[in-house]
């Protein structure tokens, strides 16, 4: 930790200054709003939330991390502290140097954006499996009596292929679920695309194994049409990530390296 500069601002105690010692690190809920440069307590918990959902994910154990204290509030661990750094506004200078910050004492990663890209990718990979379990009951229950040909449709039309060929061109084996290699960027335009089809589906009342097949291609062709717009991404041009399971692994190395540290 000696290499690392601390994290603080102008004359203000760094971040290390403000730990409770007490068997191990804590942080006060207000004082760590205070140190990401947070006004307002209803805009930070937002952030909390989602941090907490994070460990949730990894299946970590909240409550060993987000302490409860005194009038709803909470201690954080280090990794509790990590994940808020990592779910906060980057436009925050003190943001920002956080995650500088976290990302040095991990080690895990090779950047502060790494760290952040992977717990986002984790966070919704999670939805993106919730999504898919709500679309195969909607799309079942709407007469999809082949449900692998009503996903393939959807591929078709986001990315001008079916599956098995969108596999091939990224590198992605046929024993793998390419949904576990998609990057941030299309992850979301995946979940969105899931999201989306199954409004369709329930909005327009289709019926039909048919029907049912278009629909997802014609979302499809409309999630592909507006990342066409927007970004300039052809979707299958976009390049498969380190699988979801190694990213899961690296954050609770993440974990066991900043608890070490409060250890030691």
């Amino acid at each position: 930790m000696t290499d690392i500069i601390l994290f603080h601002f102008d004359d203000s105690p760094s971040f290390e200054d403000l730990a409770i010692k007490n068997g191990t690190n804590l942080w006060e809920e207000l004082a760590l709003m205070q140190a990401l440069g947070y006004q307002t307590p209803d805009a930070f918990k937002k952030v909390v939330m989602k941090a907490m959902q994070a460990c949730l994910t990894l299946g970590i154990p909240t409550e060993d991390n987000f302490v409860r204290a005194e009038a709803g509030t909470y201690r954080y661990t280090r990794f509790a502290c990590y994940l808020v750094a990592m779910n906060a506004d980057t436009r925050k200078p003190q943001v920002a140097a956080a995650q500088l910050y976290f990302a040095a004492l991990a080690e895990t990663f090779q950047s502060a954006l790494e760290h952040a890209d992977a717990i986002d990718r984790v966070l919704i990979r999670d939805e993106v499996s919730e999504g898919e379990k709500s679309l195969s009951s909607t799309a079942k229950s709407h007469g999809v009596v082949n449900y692998a040909f009503f996903q393939n449709a959807g591929y078709r039309g986001m990315y001008n292929m079916n599956l098995k060929k969108l596999k091939e061109k990224k590198g992605v084996k046929a024993s793998q679920n390419l949904i576990d290699r998609m990057g941030k960027e299309e992850l979301a335009a995946h979940l969105f695309r899931i999201t989306q089809t199954n409004a369709k589906i329930r909005n327009s009342g289709v019926q039909g194994q048919i029907a049912l097949e278009q629909t997802a291609e014609q979302v499809g062709k409309q999630v592909r049409k507006s990342m066409l717009e927007i970004s300039g991404h052809k979707p299958e041009d976009l390049p498969a990530a380190a699988p979801i399971n190694d990213v899961k692994k690296n954050l609770k190395a993440a974990n066991k390296k900043l608890k070490g540290l409060d250890d030691k």
